[in-house]
């Protein structure tokens, strides 16, 4: 037992920016935590820092068989499925969650291989635009809302809520919020507050290129800050857009919905944007209320104003808390 109180270890199958971070965090709880990377030198870095990492899948997968450990898929989504085959084949039995910043593809590759009891779907919404286990780091889930899904909660057996209840003390004990929510739900939110986003600032990286060095060398904040996640690696970029495009369609539509009001009022006689405007700024100023922003703190986020619920896994009534808390978009505990 430790202090996250995880009832069995953790093995992470990729050890880039999430799964690094959450191995770093892991460790410093006291976890027994261990993982691999397909890469050598990423595997190599790990080690070097002091943690428990491998190369080499199958061996790494027959021990968390015979740790019973839970498996973290922290990996971009082209390389789950065949993860999931060598977990059947070498890790038969242990409980299984990821990272992905997708989750009805994810979810069909587990039904299509009958692991629903197995599966526990997260995703934590934190990261940067860098990459691999040099740009990972502790502290990175500090407040961060880490989605933990509940889709099979209902007719759920002993076995799963135990998986579920340890996948939630894993999300709190790196200091993450834990905020329940349906897949379906839970892709339709990060279409508008990820993946849009993403687009978006590939296409005003591309604006802003466009107007040549005079346009770049006067670029400041607000370019940079609109445009940061475009350093992303555009495999990651395209792995989280493509898998989740028809959530990330509707939300594309209602934008270029705005876009498009904006540029025919720019275009008349006397050019007015003041809806546009407002609206944006009131939608803004209830983001920083929503997260605790302060005008005068050096953080953006200073403490979590999210609702709390407690919450007793598997008690009665626990899966209509788990709905209350996913309208609210609250933060459950667990006791």
């Amino acid at each position: 037992m430790t202090s996250t109180n995880l009832s069995r270890s953790i093995c992470i199958l990729g050890l880039g920016l999430i799964g690094g971070s959450l191995m770093r965090d892991l460790a410093a709880q006291g976890v027994h935590v261990y993982g691999y990377n397909r890469s050598a030198s990423g595997s190599r870095a790990a080690t070097d820092d002091g943690f428990d990492a491998s190369d080499d899948l199958t061996a790494t997968l027959r021990r968390a068989e015979q740790d019973k450990a839970i498996i973290v898929l922290a990996t971009p989504m082209p390389a789950i499925p065949g993860l999931l085959d060598a977990i059947i084949e070498f890790a038969p039995s242990c409980g299984i969650t990821d990272v992905v910043s997708v989750k009805a593809a994810v979810y069909e590759l587990i039904r299509e291989r009958g692991l629903e009891d197995r599966y526990v779907g997260s995703h934590p919404m934190a990261g940067t635009a860098e990459s691999g286990w040099n740009a990972s780091r502790q502290g990175l889930f500090t407040r961060a809302a880490w989605v933990i899904t509940y889709d099979h909660a209902a007719d759920a057996s002993d076995e799963w809520i135990a998986l579920w209840t340890d996948v939630a003390h894993m999300i709190l004990g790196v200091g993450a919020d834990a905020i329940p929510a349906r897949i379906g739900r839970h892709d339709a939110a990060v279409a508008r507050v990820s993946h849009l986003v993403h687009i978006f600032a590939e296409a005003l990286a591309i604006v802003g290129d466009n107007g040549g060095a005079l346009a770049q060398s006067l670029a400041a904040g607000s370019f940079r800050d609109s445009t940061r996640v475009a350093g992303t690696q555009p495999s990651l970029v395209r792995a989280m857009c493509e898998t989740n495009a028809e959530a990330v369609v509707l939300a594309l539509d209602e934008a270029l919905d705005l876009l498009h009001d904006a540029r025919d009022s720019l275009a008349k006689p006397l050019p007015d944007i003041t809806t546009l405007a407002e609206t944006g700024y009131a939608a803004r100023v209830r983001f920083e209320a929503r997260h605790g922003a302060r005008g005068e703190s050096v953080s953006p986020v200073k403490i979590s104003s999210r609702p709390l619920l407690r919450l007793n896994p598997g008690a009665p009534g626990w899966v209509r808390q788990l709905e209350q808390a996913e309208t609210l978009g609250g933060r459950i505990d667990i006791f």
